[in-house]
């Protein structure tokens, strides 16, 4: 069986766990507790020398790390990654987004605020990310307004990638009343088939 070792309020492990779940994959979920050291230890380690969730692990024994990486290994071949270059490049082109431009912000607000508090510097810290967070947001704001997914008007991981951390980017104190195109848009992901709660992966 798939193994998904994973860290419950992480995004970037329920992205993996939604396009399972999706795909009809039976898998088992390893919780690794990645704010008090579970990947430091030297078994976790051994499976991803990075110290990161989420990893899986395939049935023959092969680990894969990085979550949109793992999201494109799983997506071949099936209707959440259509075919074509020119496609291939703009899905990339929206997963690479979520990982430079849009997690780095909205993610990370939403587990100072959230999850393990905030300090005096994260506190000074704080209004940057919510800026750039912003921003990242009104790209997607953008195109959403005219378009009911990311890429070729159909669902595909671009839209798993980016729906992971925006459908709770309000618990990092994003007012997300300003963005109503991607609001609508988060009830269309929510309506696809498969579809779980983070958390309920």
């Amino acid at each position: 069986m798939i193994k998904l070792y994973n860290y419950g309020p992480s995004g970037n492990g329920y992205k993996v766990a939604l396009l399972l779940n999706q795909l009809g994959l039976t898998f088992e979920t390893v919780e690794v507790d990645a704010n008090h050291g579970g990947t430091r230890t030297p078994e976790f380690l051994a499976i991803n020398p990075a110290g990161k969730i989420p990893v899986v692990v395939l049935t023959n024994g092969v680990a894969i790390a990085e979550s949109n990486a793992i999201l494109w290994y799983f997506a071949e071949r099936t209707a959440h990654l259509p075919e074509g270059r020119l496609r291939h490049a703009r899905v990339l082109q929206w997963m690479f987004f979520e990982q430079y431009s849009h997690e780095p912000y909205i993610a990370v607000a939403r587990n100072w605020v959230a999850h393990t508090g905030l300090d005096e510097r994260r506190r000074r810290e704080l209004p940057e990310k919510h800026e750039r967070g912003l921003a990242a947001l009104g790209v997607m704001e953008r195109r959403l307004s005219d378009h009911p997914f990311l890429v070729a008007d159909r669902y595909t991981i671009a839209d798993i990638a980016l729906f992971a951390y925006t459908h709770v980017a309000h618990e990092g104190g994003f007012d997300m009343s300003r963005f109503p195109a991607i609001r609508a848009w988060i009830d269309r992901v929510r309506e696809q088939p498969g579809h779980v709660a983070l958390g309920h992966g």
